[in-house]
């Protein structure tokens, strides 16, 4: 079974996010970025899936500009085989994402596509379903637990009222919640192995797709301190504050 994964460069989880004096966006300028979280669980567990001999190849998939290449590069260090870029300079928005991924789909033809289920820049959580859409594969979001046999793959994914499992038909597309797995660290040698692992490069403007973007960002704030919280003695005083007092939250 091949399986193709996407991943995508973003902001290092880790860095205060500030935001540009012209409201445009979120200022990257010498900040670090790395893997999107949810990314770095769907290598894991496409790795975990070759490791067990059920995939036997691994593919990783990025958009955006050469600077991507680390992030592929961080990938195959986990353990992917391969991994393509598909360079562009545009603002690559989840639907032209999910026509890049089906373009990509169509000429590798994987088994099982992984994405984590949201890019913790912008939080879309759309390009996953759209793939799938777009595919006219089954799909399941948020996983949890994943199971391969006889050409379905079972999955369990968090809803409202508990646990939900789901018996899909290969190929599919599934999504990665956080409880999925817990991605592994890299090792020096991982990490120098990885420089001779191969690494395609195209152009987006060679799939020939309508890439334009179709949101329009009005404008980008950052959110509002929280009010300092306030302690009360008793319950009495808590249902004056309660009664007698606005935005005490």
């Amino acid at each position: 079974m091949k399986v193709l994964v996407t991943v995508k460069r973003v902001v290092d989880y880790t860095v205060p996010v500030r935001v540009k004096d012209d409201q445009t966006g979120v200022d990257t300028a010498n900040v670090k970025m790395s893997m999107n979280p949810f990314d770095e669980i769907a290598v894991e567990e496409a790795i975990r899936l070759k490791e067990q001999g059920i995939a036997h190849e691994v593919i990783v998939v990025s958009i955006g500009l050469p600077v991507c290449q680390d992030t592929l590069r961080t990938a195959l260090s986990m353990g992917a085989d391969r991994a393509i870029l598909v360079e562009t300079d545009l603002d690559i928005q989840p639907l032209a994402a999910a026509k890049i991924f089906k373009a990509i789909a169509l000429q590798e033809s994987p088994q099982l596509i992984i994405l984590g289920k949201q890019a913790i820049d912008s939080d879309h959580n759309q390009t996953g379903q759209m793939l799938a859409g777009l595919l006219n594969w089954p799909q399941a979001t948020f996983i949890s637990k994943l199971k391969v046999e006889n050409n379905c793959v079972q999955v369990t994914r968090e809803i409202e009222g508990g646990l939900e499992t789901l018996l899909l038909q290969l190929p599919a597309v599934i999504t990665t919640d956080l409880r999925l797995n817990k991605p592994r660290y890299l090792s020096l040698p991982q990490i120098m192995q990885a420089k001779k692992k191969p690494l395609q490069i195209m152009s987006a403007s060679t799939l020939q797709l309508d890439l334009q973007p179709r949101l329009k960002i009005i404008k980008v704030v950052a959110p509002q301190k929280r009010r300092a919280g306030i302690k009360v003695s008793s319950v009495t005083e808590l249902f004056d504050r309660l009664k007698n007092e606005t935005q005490v939250w």
